[in-house]
């Protein structure tokens, strides 16, 4: 069984607390690896060895850091397949979708390299006589990243990627539940000739969090998790003078129009409710049905095709969805169902019974989907992060959109239609802040950002594209004169002239 490390100074360095946590493979329910969980003294060391890493790599020229960067782009596409497979032994997604969740975390690591474009500062010449003035974006110091469980490749990219471009040095704190992928990650970066200490990965749990949260030569976080959480890191980053962008929980609807093509709807909501066995934050768990006659369509339609889902271990091919990621997380997904089910809502299909031949103890689940679940039902207003799809009736365009709007959550949603004039007034009045038109999972590309509304996201920055550039600098704007003569003495506050 293997025993994971905290990954300082480009080298592995065994826990010295004593503290570790249980790794599991969710196909089998075999306990893996054990990973320690660090000490507030570890995390210091750790922030030590960034913030001395961080004047030589602030100072390295963003041509330097963009080859690196590029190296590391290469490595990653070279490495994607043993990659995807730990995402898929330690969290459970079957490979295919493994492979795109990487992928996705690469793109950002690609679109990072353009980084001598995109942090070029601006410049007005000659803006009063013999004055010039520009400015330039400057990096903040030691970062802290804090990943969750569900995209153990992605995320840590999204972060790690933008945040050392820009000149910064980060501290990566993965979920403790699955932390093989972002370590192989940052070894990574040191064998395409990242600088040691400019990138660490400290394995640990809520004391790891909050060393970081409260140590000053942490400059700004990025969290992704559950929306108490999130709220709690941003309140207690900001608290602290630190930037914090943390992203929430979500639960994202699909309204569908009596006009769309209900086969293509069926087929968007199975892969957009069931891919990843909806542990997605961008997962479509609620759809919205405008009318009777489309609800009773869908149900006819999606009836079959979630009983027969091709479930099975994560590492086997042909497959729509594989386990869970922990026991514990299964039985809270059961819990929703069965409260779902106390609450009065109709469940068409119940995926609590499946089981797996020859893998009996695995954490997997069949997919579930509810018909008739009302807008105050406790499993409509909470995020279930499950194979879960619940389905809701309402009469008329505005009605659903309000439901979008109202919710807790603005995390994502979409819009199924033939009506350019409904997609238009959706996409611009919806009260949510990434917006799907006939695409199901509305995850912008890494030249974009991704980012919620409301309770799904705390701070003023998304996260990757032109939105983490800005997140991870502070500007800097220099007014010059280069006098031929001697400046006479000037009482008054500066003007044009």
């Amino acid at each position: 069984m293997r025993t994971y490390t905290h990954y300082i100074d480009g080298e592995h360095q065994n826990g010295t607390s004593g503290r570790t946590s249980d790794v599991f493979n969710p196909s089998t329910g075999e306990k893996s690896a054990l990973v320690p969980l660090a000490s507030k003294s570890e995390v210091e060391q750790a922030i030590a060895v960034a913030e001395a890493a961080f004047p030589a790599w602030s100072a390295t020229s963003i041509v330097a850091r963009s080859r690196i960067m590029t190296r590391f782009t290469a490595l990653l596409y070279k490495h994607q397949p043993e990659l995807a497979k730990l995402v898929s032994l330690e969290h459970g997604k079957v490979i295919e979708d493994a492979m795109g969740s990487v992928l996705r975390g690469i793109e950002v690591a690609e679109f990072a390299c353009g980084i001598p474009h995109l942090q070029k500062g601006e410049f007005s010449d000659n803006v009063s006589s013999g004055i010039d003035i520009y400015s330039m974006r400057k990096p903040l110091g030691v970062v802290a990243g804090i990943t969750p469980f569900n995209f153990p490749a992605m995320i840590p990219l999204w972060m790690a990627s933008m945040a050392i471009i820009t000149g910064n040095t980060i501290v990566l704190k993965p979920s403790e539940k699955d932390p093989g992928c972002p370590m192989r990650i940052a070894e990574l970066f040191i064998e395409a000739g990242g600088p040691k200490g400019v990138f660490n990965v400290v394995n640990g749990d809520k004391e790891a969090v909050d060393t970081l949260l409260h140590d000053s030569r942490i400059k700004a976080v990025s969290f992704v998790g559950s929306t108490p959480i999130a709220q709690y890191v941003y309140e207690t980053a900001t608290k602290n003078g630190k930037r914090c962008q943390a992203m929430g929980g979500a639960k994202n609807h699909m309204l569908i129009l009596p006009d769309a093509d209900i086969e293509g709807v069926a087929n968007a909501l199975m892969g957009a409710a069931y891919g990843s066995a909806g542990e997605r934050c961008m997962a479509i768990s609620v759809g919205v049905c405008v009318g009777d006659a489309v609800a009773d369509k869908l149900i006819e339609i999606l009836t079959p095709r979630v009983k027969a889902l091709k479930i099975g271990a994560s590492l086997d091919t042909g497959l729509e969805m594989g386990p869970l990621v922990t026991k514990e997380h299964r039985k809270k997904v059961m819990d929703y169902i069965q409260m779902g089910v106390d609450e009065g809502a109709d469940l068409v299909v119940d995926g609590r019974s499946f089981s797996l031949k020859g893998h009996e103890n695995g954490y997997f689940l069949g997919g579930s989907l509810f018909d008739h679940v009302k807008s105050n039902m406790r499993t409509y207003k909470e995020e279930i992060f499950g194979p879960v799809l619940q389905l809701m009736r309402v009469q008329s365009f505005e009605e659903g959109m309000n439901l979008a709007s109202d919710h807790q959550y603005g995390n994502g949603t979409s819009i199924f239609t033939r009506s350019g004039a409904a997609a238009r007034t959706y996409a611009d009045k919806v009260e949510v802040g990434m917006v799907g038109i006939n695409v199901p999972i509305p995850v912008p590309l890494a030249f974009h950002s991704f980012g919620g509304w409301k309770a799904s996201a705390f701070g003023d920055h998304n996260q990757f594209g032109m939105e983490a550039m800005r997140f991870y600098t502070k500007v800097k704007t220099v007014t010059a004169r280069w006098p031929e003569n001697t400046i006479a003495a000037d009482f008054s506050i500066p003007t044009l002239k």
